[in-house]
């Protein structure tokens, strides 16, 4: 890397050196058995540099191959955007606890008795059922060097269980599912079996919806399948840079309901997305989207920080290495509210409780739009949840779903890189064949 960053600068005003390596074992099992077990393991490097005002990037899978690496990223400049940053210098990064040794170590036989185990529990209480399931393990190593005198570098672990089912009669079919991820190692099934266990419970009975404006509590499953998407896009920098978020003209306005408060925090512990910094070496923090209603900060890297005339928030991520840094989430926070979930239902009268909607990303994300159907979803009967609703579709937009909540439930969870609360809506659009 040394001598990489040493032969760009010769040629270039700036110059980064980005190389990320990995290690993944997925343990994949279909119809209730194992299907595969297989490892994968790869690197690139990424060389950015700065030259004549404008950018230019080049990555391979060989840092041997550095002599290639700056002409290809010298010729890509000619035609690079006009870079509107300075690389950092050396940094003060926090501490951030990702990485579990007990992850790498964790033999894949243990990963497959987990996985058996997993699908062995929730077949206890409903035998019928046909499981897919998976238990990965990995390993990323990162480290950034640039022309500054700026260098990071950390090792973030990566374990998740998941399972998904499905229940056949007749003409009927339930789906049912959770997942539990965290960068230090889960040896325990109990969660997502207790969830896909009640799921099951509570789909036993079939309940009709009529078409018409209620009331939705959305899970925390719920609220990530529906909500999350729209809210990502418009608190990205780039997307406001373009004009086309929602929400790009209205920082320091109340847009949301009192009771919301939302953060993207990279510096939670233990999370799959937490780091000590970004993929540009910028440190990580809190930032606050949305404080008691009111619209907060953006995401930003470096690039569109420069753009927009502020600074990164620590949010530059590269995906895979190989293309230039963009702003990205990382772990992002709902606050917590009062209620319980059980009280959340007690207070309605006619409603839908959603676990799962799909397709809700499909419609006008920009525009904070949602429209999915309820893979899993039940009804509600003065207070009461009396089944599991079929061939229904939940509609609404983000900004007036979420500008006016019932409530905001007590206790969250975390769903993937998001933990959040149920958060019970106050009326959306619901369409029923029935």
């Amino acid at each position: 890397m040394d001598e990489l960053l040493s032969l760009a600068t010769k040629v270039a005003q700036e110059a980064e050196v980005f190389l990320v390596s990995y290690e993944e074992t997925p343990v994949v099992f279909e119809a209730n058995r194992l299907k595969q077990v297989q490892t994968r393991s790869g690197m690139s490097v990424a060389l950015r540099i700065v030259r004549h005002g404008r950018i230019g990037l080049a990555t391979s899978t060989r840092l041997d191959d550095r002599v290639s690496l700056v002409e290809r990223a010298v010729e890509v400049s000619q035609f690079g955007a006009t870079a509107r940053f300075e690389l950092p210098s050396q940094q003060t990064y926090p501490q951030v606890n990702v990485y579990d040794p007990a992850v790498e170590a964790f033999p894949v036989e243990r990963m497959i008795e987990l996985g058996e185990a997993l699908i062995s529990r929730v077949r206890e209480h409903t035998p019928d059922l046909l499981c897919e399931a998976s238990v990965t393990r990995s390993v990323t190593t990162l480290r950034i060097l640039n022309s500054r005198g700026g260098q990071a570098g950390f090792q973030r672990s990566y374990f998740g269980l998941a399972l998904e089912g499905n229940l056949i009669r007749d003409t009927d079919v339930l789906f049912v599912g959770d997942g539990e991820s965290s960068s230090h190692l889960i040896e325990d099934t109990a969660t997502v079996v207790a969830t896909v266990t009640r799921q099951l419970d509570l789909a036993k009975r079939q309940a009709s919806v009529s078409s018409g404006h209620m009331p939705v509590i959305f899970t925390p499953q719920g609220v990530v399948s529906a909500l999350i998407a729209p809210l990502a896009s418009a608190f990205n920098g780039r997307v406001v840079l373009q004009g086309a978020s929602p929400l790009g003209h209205r920082r320091g306005e109340k847009v949301f309901d009192q009771r919301l408060s939302l953060k993207d925090d990279a510096t939670v512990a233990q999370r799959p997305r937490s780091r000590p910094c970004d993929d540009e070496g910028v440190p990580s923090r809190a930032t606050y989207l949305i404080s008691n209603g009111v619209v907060g900060e953006f995401l930003y890297d470096l690039q569109t920080a420069g753009l927009a005339g502020t600074q990164s928030t620590g949010n530059g991520e590269r995906g895979s290495g190989t293309v230039l840094p963009g702003p990205s989430i990382s772990s992002l926070v709902f606050e917590t509210g009062e209620p319980t979930f059980e009280e959340l239902v007690q207070e309605m009268k006619e409603g839908l409780i959603v676990e799962q909607l799909m397709g809700a990303s499909q419609t006008n994300v920009l525009g904070g739009d949602f429209s999915g159907n309820v893979l899993l979803g039940y009804k509600v009967e003065t207070g009461e949840i009396v089944g599991r609703v079929k061939d229904t579709v939940v509609s609404g937009n983000v900004y007036q779903a979420l500008g006016n909540l019932v409530g905001i439930g007590r206790h969250g969870r975390w769903v993937g890189a998001v933990f959040t609360p149920a958060l019970c809506c106050q009326k959306l659009t619901v369409g029923s064949k029935t």
